[in-house]
């Protein structure tokens, strides 16, 4: 099978990081999220295939955060978003696309992320109106740069 017809195969969810078995809390939802996004996450973890809400009493493997420019400080959410995961967890944050309601520049991304200590990687379009960016806990980026 060719590389090509490989990367066809794999789901958005799974190139985001997910993978099979992972409990994933997802924090912010709204009525104005992915939802193509949330079903192909939830068919890619399996099990019961549904995220977590806040009210999650244990710790996730990932956290998924939707944040908007009105949803208050960016790296107070990223530091509540942390205590949420295991030690090397990583976060996908995903904002709206430039132009779209809510849009949160890369920039306060960048230094949210760093602020909260943690590692971003380049952002990704993960659908029509959301751009997404994969953030490591200092485990993971410790563990990426051997």
């Amino acid at each position: 099978m060719s590389a090509t017809a490989d990367h066809a195969e794999t789901s958005l969810a799974e190139r985001l990081g997910f993978q099979s078995g992972q409990v994933v809390q997802e924090i912010g939802y709204d009525d104005d999220v992915d939802m193509e996004l949330r079903e192909a996450i939830e068919q890619t973890i399996g099990d019961d295939g549904e995220l977590v809400d806040e009210d999650y009493d244990d710790v996730a493997d990932a956290v998924v955060l939707w944040f908007r420019d009105d949803d208050g400080d960016l790296t107070d959410s990223l530091v509540d978003a942390i205590a949420y995961i295991e030690e090397g967890g990583p976060i996908l944050l995903l904002t709206p696309k430039t132009g779209r309601d809510g849009y949160v520049e890369p920039s306060e991304i960048s230094d949210a992320a760093t602020t909260a200590g943690l590692t971003a990687s380049k952002s990704v379009s993960v659908g029509k109106d959301w751009s997404g960016s994969r953030l490591a806990t200092p485990k993971a980026a410790k563990s990426g740069k051997r």
